[in-house]
């Protein structure tokens, strides 16, 4: 496939004409019909796509409020079933359904009728195990087939599927699967990443002792035997039962996954979303922003979409996204840069020239890192199909993303294609929190290095400023005024949706500015809209850790630091900030006589690696005198991140409402020095 194709937005847009009688001359106009005719947008999303029901449903949006949405009351769906509806016609074309590879370059194809047969494999194995609809369903699993195949099995019988990546230590891992209470694990043994096999043996033994609802394990090992029943032994039955199976249909809310999102305290938020709100945003979110078309209809015939993610990423579900509107996925196991002895910032390149991808996506950060290697797409294979790339997880400079262009704009030289002599980019914000997008691409848009091109559709996204007003052309918190389909139905284990509310809902509580619309979504995201629509995002404006999209509470970090017997009190800050790199300083409190020498440097740097995962180790670590914290006793993170971003003290904080006001001179005089060296380095 080659563009330029009729773009996907252009394809909607002359549809809507063409059915609704819509004229809508801009994008932007479109965008406010979208936000404003809720009702009348999310119905096109479902007669565009023809999301199909048994059952009809009685509204769109039965109740409009925040939290609380009811979206398409009476309709009947499944998530499996939406991808396992293009086996057919899919294979008939000759589109394979998953393309896949590791560190060891060798790339397997899954054909559609082989997934077809997995996950009704898996999913009739899950029931003989007597696990029924809304049954937990927990993964510890690399990016491979089989954790999407495992996903859809445990949808397709209305389990609720949840996921961490196995880079992930038990104890964190045992944060998030303690709070829903699975009754199965299915879980790898070992996994291989930047050249090492890591046994994982020790992991399972351990969520074994701290999961005691589990009565059922699975494991994916390559073990000649083992004493429990292996993933692969299970995926290749065969037989008229599951020629015969089909996904259950269920209601619209029914739960499908749950994910992870951290805050500042308190344990990992379980998020549960539902069959129906991530089908209807996902399509329009994959199809008409991001411009990935069927792979199988000919205007997009032979599309193949790459983001690069582990399973402990939101964008590995939105990977397996792109199989609901019949596109080919191809994933990717392992590192992305090599090893530490020999980094190779060219192995996703080669993976995409090898697995033929169209799109590729990875978090802002790998971009960054590939043009420090000043890497050389020429001699990465054929990349000649390739035409749009994807950015997220953090922002992306104006620097990083022209260093691409002008390279890939050199490559069209050679391989005559026209879509990378100026490659489009399709740079999005959104999140976990919702498993979508609220700021991304338009293929029909110009685009400006450094800034993502629109709102989404559907997506009633404001910048807010101090007084709760929406903004252009300032930096503000990004809200979300409307509620979206993907919205979490709620928090697991959340009585009375306290903590759910707390998350997202106190900063604009109900009727804030009185205009009686109720409470307002607060992101945690500064942002700036531009007069022409564009965007731009400045990171997080909370302290919530964001390490190349992946998030962490502080909570969970302090509680494996602070567990060394040398370690009195810590403080932890990430600087993530406009294209910059994530920065993450650590602030210790030790004990009389230890010294934070490199040996203790180290005891710290084990600990986190232990209780999280490599991903979260602090850049510099620095022994200080005393953590800052407020007369209640609470550590003052975003105060210090904000003052280390170049805030002033007085906007800042309020040293009267501080237990140890003091404490501030040792910090504004690092801030000091801090903006002075990379204000040096700029």
């Amino acid at each position: 496939m080659t563009a330029p194709y009729v773009p996907q937005m252009a394809l909607y847009r002359q549809w809507l004409k063409e059915t609704r009688g819509l004229s809508l001359g801009s994008f932007e106009e479109m965008r406010q019909w979208s936000v404003t005719d809720i009702d009348g947008f999310w119905q096109s999303i479902w007669d565009y796509f023809d999301i199909q029901s048994p059952t009809p449903h009685r509204a769109v949006l039965a109740s409009r409020k925040m939290p609380g949405a009811i979206w398409f009351p009476g309709a009947s769906l499944n998530y499996a079933r939406q991808v396992l509806r293009h086996v057919d016609a899919a294979h008939a074309a000759g589109q394979p359904a998953i393309v896949a590879s590791g560190e060891d370059g060798i790339l397997t194809e899954t054909s559609w009728p082989e997934l077809r047969r997995k996950v009704a494999a898996l999913a009739l194995h899950l029931k003989r195990n007597g696990i029924k609809s809304g049954d937990r369903v927990a993964a510890y699993l690399p990016n491979i087939p089989e954790a999407i195949i495992a996903l859809l099995a445990t949808a397709s019988i209305g389990a609720i599927w949840s996921v961490c990546a196995p880079d992930m230590a038990a104890p964190a891992v045992i944060d998030r699967f303690k709070q829903i209470e699975p009754k199965v694990l299915i879980a790898c043994d070992a996994v291989t990443y930047a050249g090492k096999r890591h046994d994982r043996r020790g992991v399972i033994d351990e969520l074994r002792r701290s999961l005691p609802t589990v009565a059922h394990v699975i494991l994916h090992s390559d073990a000649a035997t083992a004493s429990e029943p292996r993933l692969s032994d299970i995926l290749s039955a065969t037989g008229g039962e599951i020629d015969a199976f089909e996904p259950d249909w269920l209601p619209f809310d029914h739960p499908l996954w749950i994910v992870y999102s951290s805050g500042t305290t308190g344990l990992p938020k379980p998020i549960v979303h539902g069959h129906g709100g991530i089908i209807v945003v996902a399509l329009p979110l994959m199809t008409l922003h991001n411009d990935i078309g069927c792979s199988y209809q000919d205007n997009s015939f032979g599309e193949r979409f790459h983001w690069y993610s582990s399973t402990g990423w939101i964008m590995w579900n939105c990977q397996a996204n792109g199989l609901l509107n019949g596109t080919t996925c191809c994933i990717f196991d392992g590192s992305p840069g090599g090893t530490k002895d020999k980094p190779d910032w060219t192995t996703l390149w080669r993976f995409v020239a090898d697995a033929k991808a169209t799109f590729f996506g990875a978090g802002a950060a790998f971009f960054a890192n590939c043009t420090k290697a000043g890497i050389d797409l020429a001699a990465v294979g054929d990349l000649a199909r390739l035409r749009a790339l994807g950015s997220t997880g953090s922002p992306l400079s104006a620097d990083t993303q022209a260093w691409f262009n002008e390279r890939f704009a050199a490559l069209a030289k050679s391989n005559g294609s026209a879509a990378q002599a100026d490659i489009w980019w399709a740079n999005i914000s959104g999140g976990t929190d919702f498993a979508g997008a609220f700021i991304g691409g338009n293929r029909e848009l110009p685009q400006t290095p450094g800034s993502m091109q629109c709102r989404l559709l559907g997506c009633a996204v404001e910048a807010f400023n101090e007084q709760g007003r929406a903004v252009i052309d300032e930096v503000g918190e990004l809200v979300c005024t409307e509620p979206l389909p993907s919205m979490p139905l709620r928090f697991w284990n959340d009585p009375g949706d306290a903590r759910y509310r707390s998350s997202y809902f106190e900063t604009y509580p109900d009727n804030f500015d009185g205009s009686g619309r109720g409470p307002v979504w607060r992101h945690g995201d500064w942002l700036r809209i531009n007069p022409d629509g564009s965007c731009v995002i400045y990171g997080r404006s909370d302290a919530t850790i964001n390490r190349h999209g992946l998030r962490m509470g502080t909570s969970e970090l302090y509680s494996a630091i602070e567990a060394l017997p040398e370690v009195l009190d810590s403080l932890v800050v990430d600087l993530e900030y406009l294209g910059r790199d994530s920065y993450m300083p650590l602030f210790v409190v030790l004990r009389d006589g230890v010294a934070l020498d490199a040996a203790m440097k180290a005891k710290i740097n084990k600990a986190v690696e232990a209780g999280l995962s490599r991903r979260f180790l602090p850049n510099d670590i620095f022994a200080v005198a005393e953590i800052p914290r407020t007369l209640s006793g609470k550590k003052q993170e975003l105060p210090i991140k904000k003052l280390l971003l170049g805030h002033p003290l007085e906007k800042v904080i309020n040293k009267d409402a501080m237990a140890n006001p003091g404490s501030l001179d040792w910090y504004l005089e690092f801030a000091r020095n801090y903006l002075s060296k990379t204000a040096g380095a700029a």
